[in-house]
């Protein structure tokens, strides 16, 4: 509404200057066109100058000389009169109505061209902050490239530490199992040898026979675990009653085989029973120290 009323004023002030204009121009048109006689008269034209007393010379004695005839000068000639100018037509003052519509179209091109503009300053705002963002995303891409990169050399220098570590406690541990092995194996064949020799005076060839037979029968019974290797070592202690029947039989140190394999050896001498008695009545005893040996032969 306030709009519209603006619009109207607006194109009365434009409406009221137009026609001032025009009254302006038609005052001036009839000035300029009003003729202009010039006055002529007929005879020769003389020019005179008026000259004071004081300037005016004394009089002389002499008589004064004959002056000589002035040529006539030519007739000038008569200036051509000037046309009138001819009226310029007012010009027609445009209908109302289109005066209107041409303001109501400038002002439409007028806020098309602000919209326009503003619209290309938020374009360009909003390509410069995505720019920004870019860089920043950029920046923040390269720093965790960065920061991936030593924590994955942290790490591989940590395993290289800990693989060096293992490497070491491995080497001291095999080194440390070679050595109870070495050990073992020492104390079974020196009391593998104390069996043989016998005690007491008995025949050291009729007790090798019977710990030899004695051997013989676990070996034929024993399930062997197919976790033990060769160069296995323990010591076997059996308890039996003439005839060769079995009370106990125990694995004990020295013994470099695994529970299961102990149990294993424990079980073969119970399934061996009973153990070889007859011709061995001479060597008999009723606890039996018995070194069980395996390497590798079944």
């Amino acid at each position: 509404m306030k709009d519209g009323f603006l619009i109207n004023l607006r194109a009365v002030v434009y409406s009221l200057l137009l026609h001032g204009i025009l009254v302006l121009l038609m005052v001036f048109g009839l000035w300029w066109t009003q003729e202009s006689r010039v006055v002529v008269l007929p005879g020769q034209v003389i020019e005179a100058s008026l000259v004071g007393p004081t300037a005016a010379p004394k009089p002389s004695s002499r008589k004064p000389r004959a002056q000589k005839p002035t040529p006539p000068r030519p007739a000038q000639e008569k200036p051509e009169p000037v046309p009138p100018k001819r009226e310029t037509a007012p010009v027609p003052e445009p209908p109302k109505q289109d005066l209107v519509e041409q303001q109501r179209v400038d002002a439409m091109a007028e806020q098309k061209a602000e919209l326009a503009k503003k619209e290309q300053e938020e374009k360009r705002r909003r390509e410069q902050i995505l720019l920004e963002q870019e860089k920043l995303e950029v920046e923040r891409q390269r720093q965790l490239d960065e920061v991936r990169k030593q924590l994955a050399e942290a790490a591989r220098q940590k395993n290289l530490e800990k693989e060096r570590l293992q490497q070491l406690q491995d080497k001291r541990l095999a080194e440390q199992k070679k050595a109870e092995q070495d050990r073992l194996n020492q104390m079974v064949e020196q009391e593998a040898e104390q069996a043989q020799t016998g005690a007491g005076g008995q025949d050291n060839d009729l007790a090798a026979q019977y710990a030899a037979a004695i051997q013989a029968a676990v070996t034929r019974n024993w399930n062997r675990p197919e976790s033990v290797p060769p160069g296995l070592r323990c010591t076997l202690r059996i308890v039996q009653i003439p005839g060769g029947e079995v009370l106990s039989a125990s694995v004990t140190s020295p013994c470099n085989a695994d529970a299961s394999a102990r149990l294993s050896i424990e079980q073969a001498v119970m399934r061996a029973a009973p153990l070889p008695y007859q011709g061995f009545e001479d060597v008999f005893a009723r606890e039996v120290t018995f070194n069980f040996k395996y390497d590798g032969q079944d």
